[in-house]
């Protein structure tokens, strides 16, 4: 007979008190100010983002413009002299949005400004018309008799809350991500969604929805802020209003997109890696500048930083764009699948997708016995006006499922204020960036990735020998 016996030798013990205590290097350090000064007076990360918004402009994933994406990217990489860069090739859905037209037939006839929903089926040919009934929210519709539901046009009136840290998101995208599925399920013909978005202008916030295979397919769109609010006004004068849709989108045969990827190779722990990405493609109604041409700008100007260093960081550093964030993670997904023999070997992650307001907090998801030493070691980024924050860090879309692997990953907050005035708009656009907000995020990101390279911090729980 076999025993198990687990047990964690005295030469363990040892390496664990040595390995969470960061050791203090003055170089470290200076090169860490160095690099926030070179950041904050370099102007490459904008230059980034206006070439990629300029000369590729949206870029839905399996589109033409994804393909332009994916060439400029490797044509920029390889520009700035990255040690190694490939891409790994991504099957994506892709969805071409058509027109969408909404009108009130009665008893206040007028156009309403609408947007399909990403991955919404068409209405039929002569559109669709019926009554609207409201909800305050996708909680409330699911309590909803059918009855009041049948035949009717679902309208989900959820306003989101502006916030620094788009938590009001949260609270209001499961309307836009789930509305269709549930108004479906009690009958509805179609789906209006206030926008979850924080502004007032007179535009439709896309984004993604969900359908369910063993429930009917209904038309989903978003109203903009001001066109619902109108329909509550109308409302408070008429129980009935009549609506009609027309929508035309379409979902055509899959395409393949890539992940992008480049690379500063470490020296003395080459093998181990230090990920910050951010993802290429974008939606269609503007030029995808915050969302996330910022976030590419950002990533890659920074291991630029890194890259033209006198010595080369003792991790290697890799920046990866990712494919189809927009459309479900399907980028971040593949990554984690093809690089599932080398995850053991990924150091700590992160993502820059939320603008480019300044970072004010970074937070982290490490072992706990790691988390003070981590904060002490990432000490010099409080130069940067950035405050210390949690040990519970999702690290961003893309690499949100990598803790479940085991991996540490970090959440540099950014300022969301204004964020969610522009998402998914036409209004996303590069005037909507501040140059000197952006440098600072570069400096942010260098000194994280630099200072993660150098550390010598176990992040990852010791796990007990088996015997």
């Amino acid at each position: 007979m076999h025993f198990l016996k687990i047990a964690i030798s005295i030469a363990a013990i040892n390496i664990l008190t040595a390995c969470q205590t960061p050791p203090e290097s003055g170089q470290d350090e200076q090169v860490a100010a160095n690099l926030m000064q070179q950041a904050k007076d370099s102007t490459l990360a904008f230059e980034i983002v206006e070439s990629l918004t300029v000369e590729v402009g949206p870029r839905m994933a399996g589109s033409p413009e994804d393909v332009k994406a994916v060439n400029w990217a490797m044509d920029k990489l390889q520009q700035l002299g990255f040690n190694r860069i490939y891409k790994e090739p991504v099957q994506v859905p892709v969805w071409h949005r058509g027109e969408a037209k909404a009108q009130v037939i009665s008893p206040y006839p007028q156009n309403l400004v609408i947007t399909a929903l990403g991955g919404s089926v068409a209405t039929p040919t002569q559109g669709i018309t019926a009554e609207i009934v409201r909800f305050d929210s996708l909680a409330q519709l699911k309590q909803a008799n059918p009855d009041l539901i049948s035949n009717k046009i679902v309208f989900i009136d959820h306003a989101t809350e502006k916030s620094i840290d788009g938590h009001g998101y949260g609270e209001t995208v499961a309307g836009r991500s789930k509305g269709a599925i549930e108004a479906a399920k009690k009958g509805a013909v179609a789906v209006l969604i206030r926008s979850i978005g924080t502004d007032h202008d007179r535009m439709a916030h896309t984004g993604m929805m969900r359908y369910s295979d063993n429930v009917e397919k209904i038309p989903a769109a978003a109203l903009s802020i001001p066109d619902a609010n109108q329909l509550n006004l109308m409302l408070k004068r008429s129980p009935s209003i009549n609506v009609k849709l027309e929508m035309s989108p379409s979902t055509l045969s899959d395409a393949t997109s890539y992940n992008v990827i480049a690379e500063v190779t470490g020296s003395s722990l080459a093998d181990e890696i230090v990920l910050i990405g951010a993802h290429l493609d974008s939606w269609d109604q503007g030029t995808g500048a915050i969302d996330d041409g910022a976030g590419v700008a950002i990533v890659t100007a920074a291991a630029k930083l890194i890259l033209d260093l006198p010595q080369p960081p003792k991790r290697t550093i890799r920046v990866v764009l990712y494919a189809a964030e927009e459309i479900g993670l399907v980028g971040g997904k593949a990554y984690a699948k093809a690089h599932q023999h080398e995850l053991a070997k990924h150091y700590i992650a992160a993502e820059s997708d939320f603008g480019a307001g300044k970072i004010y907090q970074i937070d982290v998801n490490v072992a706990e016995v790691a988390f003070k030493p981590t904060q002490q070691w990432l000490s010099p980024m409080t130069e940067n006006n950035i405050v210390l924050g949690n040990n519970q860090a999702n690290g961003g879309p893309d690499v949100s499922m990598l803790p479940k692997q085991g991996v540490p990953v970090a959440s540099l907050r950014q300022d969301g204020t204004d964020y969610f005035d522009y998402h998914h708009t036409p209004n996303d656009t590069l005037d909507k960036i501040a140059p000197k907000a952006l440098a600072q995020n570069v400096a942010a990101y260098a000194q994280f990735a630099y200072l993660m390279a150098q550390s010598e911090i176990n992040l990852r729980p010791i796990q007990p020998e088996t015997k």
